[in-house]
């Protein structure tokens, strides 16, 4: 599956940290409040907490829904992990993020004592013969004595601001969140076994949880729950930390009537993110960041559905199943997806996760995916790293899905409204993605009509994605690294400007159409530039014809004449540009795709893309080691008022 080495091990984290814009939270909600509306009489729905048993609590239930070789697989690797100690993670690795911008260390410390714990955890809830308990119990003493559950990064958040936390002023982030959930699913799993090694443990579980989470929850308000603005458009963190959040008080608030109250807490934040989705349930955020966005409903609504008997189920509700299919519709090829934002290009999909939910939203074709995924990839350990309610259910059901019907399904043509995303196939191999929508969205890049195309799976025009992240990715010099603004996506660059960050720069007038025989999308790219452009329109038409190839048709005007004109085109192909009006992409498997431009208006010039500062370095493995190749149409002919057309076919 290629996991570019900068993710190891923190892949997750680097696909799916928040950015939050002030102007993307001003967004209008569409108000379904499907959760609310479903659960009117919560007091009555949501059985007592003895009662909520989703998972075996013996090893003998645990070999009744798993296959023997994987629960040989957990058991080893609670082995491996006998031999680690749990490290302290020194306050000057902390500091690393205000003093040189490096975040990675401290995740990295972080994420592998959470990941250790994990596995013993799960080896001795399989095994049950007591060897894993000590180590387990070191595990949890360890983490219950660090200062922050959360990550070096997300201490922004807290009044003092990044550095060291300040214990008195607890928040609650992504990993507070999913270290809560760790721990309170040892307290589930392996109860009986940490009472015999000491009476003290469990307590300290209970305590560490209840400060650090469940009180800073019901009496802050985050700025992922939209600050107190219940009108906020919100993010992936919303759900991520909500199906987590869910998780903690169903195994650990003992209390019936604060139960209650945090779940509808619970249903209302979740309720708040899904109305700020459109009609089609498009995740602005990109493919990668499904999992912790529609896919972290999903295990709310998982929990829901155990915590309440099967009564909160509102799998049958159309948007539902529209957020869900979103992620295979966007699939290109192999562990190819649709790339917008900080959206990486491949994607180690949780498989059996996307099968589950095909089966519960009645999708036969994501069910279907999910198993050919299952079939056909290997995840890594890096996927699995967090969000281990879903884990849980996952195990749950991999005799389902290894045995499920296993299909690819691809689609020829979609087209998500809200996001302004069209996709599109033609009969030869070709393949085509191109999106309008804003500069304010979450994890934006400026790159409203930008596009790609692959062409027998393999990509020819790219987005090139995100870097590494830094403490630059989100703070005011985000649009200072190249890969995040528009001259380094397939767009124009006009007068030497470049499009500029934020909700009012934005595609309009935008039309999509379709048939048996083509596909178009249209749109005014205009208002995504400065004023300083000085442009009165420019309309951009990406055409898929189904028997032929995509054309890229640009029309402009401008208020005076420009001073300069140029076109970007982004590229991992070796490149041929000896012919004059034609640049030709060479394939790995020996075929060619052209793409024609006019050379009575345009000079060509290519650059290689030099990978040095520390962002860069995810680029070498996301690509392969392959040279990234920034390809340059500069006009000739500088007119007021023009068109011109970019042919790409076989």
């Amino acid at each position: 599956m290629n996991t570019p080495l900068f993710l190891k091990p923190l892949r997750v984290l680097l696909i799916f940290v928040m950015i939050f814009s002030t102007d993307y939270v001003k967004a209008q909600l569409i108000h379904r409040d499907l959760l609310q509306k479903a659960s009117v009489n919560l007091n009555q729905l949501i059985i007592p907490q003895s009662r909520f048993k989703p998972f075996p609590q013996t090893p003998g239930g645990w070999k009744k829904v798993l296959p023997d070789s994987v629960i040989k697989k957990i058991i080893a690797k609670g082995e491996a992990a006998l031999g680690k100690e749990f490290k302290n993670i020194p306050a000057t690795v902390m500091l690393e993020f205000v003093r040189t911008g490096n975040r990675t260390n401290y995740e990295s410390m972080c994420f592998t004592k959470r990941n250790q714990l994990w596995d013993l955890i799960m080896a001795e809830a399989l095994e049950g013969r007591g060897r894993f308990a000590d180590k387990i119990i070191n595990g949890i003493w360890s983490i219950s004595e660090e200062s922050f559950w959360g990550i070096s990064a997300h201490l922004t958040a807290q009044k003092a601001g990044a550095g060291l936390p300040d214990v008195e002023d607890p928040i609650v982030d992504l990993f507070a969140a999913e270290t809560s959930t760790i721990l309170a699913w040892a307290d589930y799993l392996l109860g009986p076994q940490l009472d015999k090694v000491s009476k003290l443990v469990r307590p300290r579980i209970h305590y560490e949880i209840d400060r650090r989470v469940l009180k800073p929850m019901r009496t802050k308000k985050f700025d992922w729950m939209g600050g107190g603005n219940t009108e906020a458009k919100l993010n992936n963190w919303a759900p991520w930390i909500t199906s987590n959040y869910i998780a903690t008080v169903l195994l650990m608030e003992g209390d019936a009537a604060t139960r209650r109250e945090d779940i509808g807490r619970s249903l209302k934040i979740l309720d708040q993110y899904m109305d700020g989705l459109g009609v089609d349930g498009g995740c602005d955020e990109g493919p990668s960041y499904w999992e912790a966005a529609g896919g972290c409903v999903y295990d709310a609504l998982n929990l829901l559905y155990d915590a309440t008997d099967g009564k909160l189920n509102i799998y049958n509700e159309p948007f539902v199943k529209q957020m869900a299919t979103y992620i295979y519709k966007t699939h290109i090829a192999d562990n190819y997806f649709v790339n917008v934002a900080d959206a990486h290009p491949r994607l180690n999909l949780n498989s059996i996760m996307v099968y589950r939910f095909g089966k519960d939203v009645q999708s036969t074709p994501m069910a279907e995916f999910g198993s050919w995924v299952f079939h056909n990839f290997k995840e890594t350990e890096e996927e699995k790293q967090f969000r281990r309610t879903r884990s849980l259910y996952d195990l749950l059901a991999i005799k389902a899905c290894a045995a499920s019907v296993a299909k690819e399904n691809p689609l020829n043509d979609a087209w998500f409204s809200d996001v302004q995303l069209m996709l599109s196939r033609s009969e030869n191999g070709l393949f085509v993605a191109t999106h309008g929508g804003t500069n304010g969205e979450s994890h934006n890049h400026n790159d409203v009509g930008d596009f790609m195309v692959y062409a027998d799976g393999y990509p020819v025009i790219i987005d090139v994605g995100s870097g590494v992240y830094t403490a630059r990715t989100f703070s005011k010099d985000r649009y200072t690294l190249w890969f995040n603004t528009s001259p380094y996506h397939n767009l124009p660059t006009i007068n030497g400007q470049e499009q500029a960050a934020g909700l009012k720069f934005a595609a309009n007038d935008v039309r999509y159409q379709a048939d048996n025989k083509s596909s178009s999308l249209v749109m005014n790219i205009a208002k995504s530039y400065p004023g300083e452009s000085d442009l009165k329109a420019w309309y951009r038409s990406v055409k898929m014809n189904k028997n032929q190839g995509i054309e890229i048709d640009d029309q402009y005007q401008t208020n005076i004449l420009p001073k300069s004109l140029t076109q970007s085109f982004m590229t991992i192909c070796d490149i041929d540009l000896s012919t004059p009006g034609k640049i030709v992409f060479s394939l790995p498997n020996q075929r060619n795709v052209y793409l024609n431009y006019d050379v009575m208006k345009w000079n060509i010039s290519k650059e290689r893309i030099e990978l040095t500062t520390p962002e860069d370095q995810g680029f070498k493995s996301t690509w392969d080691g392959k040279t990234i190749w920034r390809l340059l149409l500069t006009s000739k002919l500088l007119k007021k008022e023009d068109s011109t057309r970019y042919y790409i076919y076989r």
